[in-house]
């Protein structure tokens, strides 16, 4: 995300992309909504085979869905309402969810949709405060938690040891993400008190920490190549002029390399905070989810914002792009979810990634 002149010497991303050609039209649309729950949309999470979709509510289910055809293929009732967190295992045959039992169970799926999952259901992790979020790493058999007690755990799911522990936030953990790479061993979680913290999952030690919010950190996402991650928080700043103006910096843009926030997406017009982010598959584009029930794309380059979705009827809970990049999905505390599709008319030439790091 920087120039490197020389070793003293870096140029900000949006100075470096003065040389790359504008994305040409954008074009997004809502194609399909999925309805089921009974309260607001929390969580949710794709599945590998780019079809199906796992979401979680304060109604207390955990619904699998089809996205093609809307269907529910699955759905579980857990002992709690506020289930926070959900996610698919790599291999499609399972899923893991947790909330306000404080637990991260799995459960593993079968093309009998009229099998008793919760007679299958393996309860892996146990916090001493709320599930905020959870990911299995590279395969089925290891989970990364985040909770309200603080921490952060990793844990192997067929005997439900703790096997790495990741203390250092001074408050709730609220998101993790795990590093791309099919051998990198670090992810990045962010909290309540305000940092992004990049840990090594093998020594558990944090290697690297981010304090420029001035809030929450609800949302962490690993730029495509795992060098720079993205955050949304409910940062606001206020200037004085003639007049009192507040300036939410909900977006923002870290590089690992340079070890420092690189950019920030923002807009006057924007006054909530953002709840979810996640980058397109080349990294070019960043989407993001807001309390103002508005979903903004923003060009990951330029720092401008390149379109808005409207549609949502109360604010953007969760979203994430579809493993194949041709669509993403959102969920949000009108009690849905909603698949769309997206496009780039006369997109610029030359490889996006190759446009980083020139």
């Amino acid at each position: 995300m920087y120039s490197r002149v020389d070793h003293d010497l870096v140029l900000p991303v949006h100075q470096v992309a003065e040389r790359v050609e504008a994305l040409g039209q954008f074009v997004m649309k809502t194609r399909r909504t999925l309805k089921g729950h009974g309260n607001k949309v929390l969580c949710m999470d794709w599945c590998k085979d780019k079809r199906r979709i796992v979401s979680s509510s304060q109604d207390g289910k955990v619904i699998v869905w089809d996205s093609f055809t809307t269907n529910k293929e699955h759905a579980v009732t857990m002992p709690c309402t506020w289930v926070m967190a959900c996610a698919y295992a790599p291999s499609g045959c399972a899923i893991a969810c947790g909330g306000l039992d404080n637990k991260c169970s799995v459960y593993p799926l079968t093309f009998d949709k009229n099998e008793n999952m919760a007679a299958k259901k393996k309860s892996v992790a146990m916090h001493t405060n709320y599930l905020s979020a959870c990911s299995f790493t590279n395969s089925d058999m290891q989970i990364l938690t985040a909770s309200g007690d603080g921490t952060c755990a990793l844990w192997d799911v067929e005997s439900g040891q703790l096997l790495q522990s990741f203390h250092g936030h001074g408050a709730d953990v609220l998101c993790l993400d795990l590093a791309p790479s099919e051998t990198g061993n670090t992810f990045v979680s962010g909290g309540c008190d305000k940092k992004a913290m990049v840990w090594d999952m093998r020594s558990g030690q944090c290697v690297q920490a981010f304090e420029t919010h001035e809030s929450d950190i609800n949302s962490v996402r690993y730029y495509p190549s795992g060098d720079a991650f993205a955050s949304g928080s409910d940062d606001a700043t206020t200037s004085q002029s003639k007049c009192l103006c507040l300036c939410l910096l909900q977006c923002r843009l870290y590089d690992l390399r340079a070890d420092r926030e690189v950019a920030i997406y923002s807009k006057e017009s924007i006054i909530f905070g953002a709840s979810s982010v996640d980058f397109s598959l080349s990294g070019r584009l960043l989407f993001a989810g807001y309390n103002d029930y508005t979903i903004n794309v923003w060009d990951v380059l330029k720092g401008s914002r390149v379109s808005i979705l409207f549609g949502h009827e109360n604010r953007v809970s969760t979203l994430r792009v579809s493993p194949d990049g041709t669509a993403f999905c959102s969920g949000s505390w009108d009690h849905t979810l909603r698949v769309s599709g997206f496009s780039v008319l006369h997109c610029a030439r030359g490889r996006v990634n190759v446009l980083l790091e020139s």
